[in-house]
């Protein structure tokens, strides 16, 4: 397994033009929370043009299938539905949601993202509330730990918002 380098695997989709939204630990770590992560995780637009473009992305990265004992690239197919695609890159691991929080997908979840600039391009994050809420909602133990860091941290961003 490759050790994550988000830098590069989020700078290779937005050179392939990819429309997506980055959710889980890295959203979180680039909102400023305190919390360590060893993979990626994107929300991607499900049109077949956009498609092409992750495609395109997850070539140069040298993507396959984690824990499958053959190399299987993804292709469209993987990439059109709302499932996931747990992938081992050159950058590490990316996971390519179709769809979280109960079937949404990028459609949905754009309302509840805001762009920020990576390496001077834009990128889109779900928001920090959107994150927490979707995490309660997941209930998961591996969510249910951090839940406390990230409302700490939402915390912290609106008092210092609000100060003078």
């Amino acid at each position: 397994m490759a050790s994550p380098d988000f830098f590069l695997a989020i700078n290779t989709l937005l050179k392939h033009e990819a429309d997506f939204i980055v959710v889980g630990g890295v959203c979180a770590v680039l909102h400023g929370v305190p919390i360590t992560t060893l993979d990626l995780d994107i929300v991607h637009k499900r049109t077949d043009e956009n498609i092409e473009r992750v495609l395109a992305a997850l070539s140069e990265l040298d993507a396959h299938f984690r824990f499958h004992p053959k190399l299987i690239e993804p292709n469209q197919s993987h990439l059109v539905g709302p499932g996931h695609s747990l992938l081992e890159t050159a950058a590490g691991a990316l996971d390519v949601l179709g769809t979280i929080d109960e079937g949404k997908g990028f459609d949905e979840l754009v309302a509840h993202s805001q762009i920020i600039f990576f390496d001077g391009k834009p990128l889109r994050l779900l928001t920090l509330e959107m994150l927490i809420e979707i995490k309660e909602r997941a209930g998961r133990s591996k969510d249910l730990v951090v839940i406390p860091i990230l409302k700490h941290t939402l915390t912290i961003r609106d008092n210092n918002d609000g100060a003078s």
